[in-house]
């Protein structure tokens, strides 16, 4: 069984910047979901946390990963995971319980963001001079912190 990612934000095929898009177009949607957290407007891009406690619910879309690995490779870099140094990484990549729109639920791969929400991400991260524009789709704007997008 193939391996399923929640998307909130700035990956999800509609909204995804040219340098991912290539990537991000070869998963198959599989519906709307959500995930128990906080998301942050980060300024360039929107960041989930798992916070313990939280009644609070991200909204995102469902995914499924082609069998290719280099799928989850590619994503990896593009959000600063790094698998062996994730104390090192912008975000994480970890499985999480997503309820679909239907209610039952799937263990997913999400990407949460891995700073304290008021830092500012470390000038070394490559993604902090991305300018996320789509192709053929116009500059996006992200919602405020209380708005819920997908990624």
């Amino acid at each position: 069984m193939a391996d399923k990612l929640f998307i909130y934000g700035t990956l999800h095929p509609d909204h995804a910047p040219r340098e991912i898009y290539d990537v991000v177009k070869t998963l198959r949607h599989l519906g709307k979901g959500t995930i128990r957290g906080k998301l942050y407007d980060l300024g360039e891009y929107p960041g989930a946390v798992l916070e313990k406690g939280t009644t609070e619910r991200v909204q995102g879309a469902v995914f499924e990963l082609p069998d290719d690995p280099g799928t989850l490779a590619s994503l990896d870099q593009y959000e600063d995971f790094l698998p062996g140094h994730p104390e090192n990484s912008l975000f994480v990549r970890s499985k999480t319980t997503v309820t679909l729109a239907d209610g039952s639920q799937k263990r997913c791969w999400v990407y949460f963001y891995n700073r304290p929400p008021s830092a500012k991400p470390h000038a070394s991260v490559s993604k902090k001079n991305r300018v996320r524009t789509p192709p053929d789709r116009g500059a996006i704007t992200i919602a405020p912190t209380r708005a819920r997008r997908t990624r």
